[in-house]
């Protein structure tokens, strides 16, 4: 496919994302959200849905089919994440952080008793999810939002007009006016704060940042957890289940001794092993650990002609993500000061 074709396919689908996206914008700008286009999904109700991403939160997502009706849909510890198979049925698998807004999408579960789907089968096309990482690392889907805020500001501003023409006509209580006039300046700088806070900790949700990286060594073809390394996944697990959106990325590596498949095949073993004692030990919901990967020989460390440098290779490398959007606290309002005493 040509790059021309490549840019218009790229823009039709970042324009149908807006347009995915303008309900669940306006919905929050104040508009009248009466639910009319939200589906209630009755308990135990087995359901399979085919639509859009249009909202991303830390253990839900919504989706909205082609009818404009969205439905919420849970995670859980059993949900399958993966792209759709070919001609063997098969398919790569995914974490959930692969679930991302203007992501199509099928989901396959049951209600959950709240009215949301539990989710037990996920499944996308390895082209949407392409599509849908290059829309979301360029477009913002929340211009609908910022231009609601913008209107209810520019509402505030000719209230702040109709009470400077009132001024001329109350001189008897210039003062009082005047002072009223600055606390609705107060008040309109403040409005404007609080909704640049909560457009970026919206942004923010599909965002992880790194809190934690830590290496743990094995001996020389073993994917055998030592004393060591089990108290070092301690540490990471508690420090893991005191956060909150948090996710665990785990890859494994090896040193350049044996051969390339093999240490692929160890490397893999290895990341294994790991969330085995993670999961096993600490009760680490695997919704919470992205798929694991073995890297073999690839993405050394250290130098592999030096012992101490195969000893560095020979590892499983532990990340801990968190979501960047919960981290950030909630946006507050300043209350305006009342510098005139006429007006306490």
């Amino acid at each position: 496919m040509s790059n021309d074709s490549t840019r218009v396919r790229l823009i039709g689908f970042t324009f149908a994302l807006v347009l995915a996206l303008a309900p669940a914008a306006l919905a929050q700008g104040g508009m009248d959200n009466s639910g009319a286009n939200t589906r209630s999904v009755a308990a135990g109700q087995k359901m399979k849905v085919k639509g859009v991403v249009t909202r991303r939160d830390a253990d839900t997502f919504v989706v909205q089919d082609a009818n404009g009706v969205q439905t919420t849909v849970a995670l859980g510890n059993n949900t399958s994440v993966k792209t759709k198979g070919g001609f063997l049925r098969g398919g790569t698998n995914y974490g959930v952080t692969a679930i991302l807004r203007g992501l199509n999408l099928e989901v396959e579960g049951r209600g959950d008793g709240s009215g949301n789907l539990a989710a037990e089968k996920i499944r996308f096309n390895e082209s949407d999810l392409r599509t849908a990482r290059t829309v979301e690392a360029n477009v913002t889907p929340v211009e609908n939002r910022v231009g609601a805020a913008e209107g209810r500001i520019g509402q505030v501003e000719q209230n702040s007009q109709r009470l400077s023409g009132q001024l001329d006509e109350l001189a008897a209580i210039s003062n009082a006016a005047r002072g009223g006039a600055k606390a609705a300046q107060e008040t309109a700088d403040a409005a404007i704060g609080g909704v640049n806070a909560t457009n970026e900790r919206i942004s923010a949700l599909d965002d992880y940042q790194v809190q934690n990286n830590t290496a743990i060594l094995f001996k020389v073809g073993s994917a055998v957890l030592s004393r060591d390394s089990k108290a070092q996944l301690d540490e990471i697990a508690q420090q893991a289940l005191n956060a909150k959106g948090y996710v665990l990325e785990v890859g494994g590596f090896a040193s350049s001794d044996g051969s390339t498949e093999a240490n692929r095949r160890l490397s893999q073993r290895r990341a294994d092993t790991v969330i085995r004692y993670l999961v096993e030990t600490h009760n680490i919901p695997l919704r919470r650990i992205v798929t694991p990967y073995g890297y073999g020989e690839a993405q050394a460390v250290a130098d592999n002609a030096t012992r101490a440098g195969r000893e560095q290779n020979r590892r499983v490398e532990v990340k801990v993500l968190v979501n960047r959007g919960l981290m950030q606290g909630a946006p507050t309002m300043t209350r305006p000061s009342t510098d005139n005493p006429e007006l306490e």
